[in-house]
């Protein structure tokens, strides 16, 4: 699977247009990280817990709008782009979406 935040890729032509694909997961914080990151934010730096938790949340994500655009045919997926928000206190969406297509070599 081709992933590109662009409109085109070079060296593909489109075959055929899919359509909107998307993935996401909702993520809580864990109490034992807040209480980590907590002593890291006396002391300056990057919270690492949090950091690797929305890593994983957008691994995560990505491959759920994988999923489902090669459910639905494509081998590639373009103008690929993250929102997350707040769901709740401690929890938030992460969000990816993109346009699947059917591209090919050009020749």
């Amino acid at each position: 699977m081709i992933l590109v935040n662009t409109e085109t890729i070079p060296g593909k032509k489109i075959v055929r247009t899919i359509g909107y694909v998307k993935g996401s997961t909702i993520q809580a914080r864990h109490i034992g990280q807040d209480i980590i990151a907590g002593l890291r934010n006396i002391v300056g730096g990057e919270i690492k817990e949090y950091t690797n938790l929305m890593d994983d949340a957008r691994k995560r994500a990505v491959q759920r709008m994988v999923a489902e655009a090669e459910a639905r045919g494509a081998n590639a997926i373009v103008n690929l782009r993250f929102m997350n928000a707040q769901i709740a206190q401690g929890a938030a969406e992460i969000l990816v979406y993109g346009t699947a297509l059917v591209v090919e070599d050009e020749v």
